[in-house]
């Protein structure tokens, strides 16, 4: 199951020590994409975050994975599920 997932830290809410929490959100990352969790990162130009693609067995783990982040109490997630186009059935031209 594949999940983009966008967040967006809540500046507001980071303290000097929580900055540098969150600069470890990297060093999370990593071992994740090793072992095919998370198979894209990307920042959002112009904002304090980014968006990430989840490939997960389960929400559940999805859920799991995002609770572990060094940024999980500090940011908001919009959470979207991913659906693979090439394997929706083709529908044949209008007659």
């Amino acid at each position: 199951m594949k999940f983009l997932v966008i967040w967006k830290l809540e500046i507001t809410r980071l303290s000097t020590d929580m900055v540098k929490t969150v600069m470890q959100v990297a060093d999370h990352a990593k071992p994740l994409e090793e072992q095919g969790k998370i198979i894209g990162r990307y920042h959002i130009v112009g904002s304090h975050g980014g968006a990430w693609i989840y490939d997960v067995d389960s929400n559940d783990e999805l859920e799991m994975l995002l609770a572990r982040s060094p940024v999980y109490n500090f940011a908001s997630y919009q959470v979207l599920p991913l659906a693979d186009m090439s394997s929706l059935p083709v529908a044949p031209p209008p007659s």
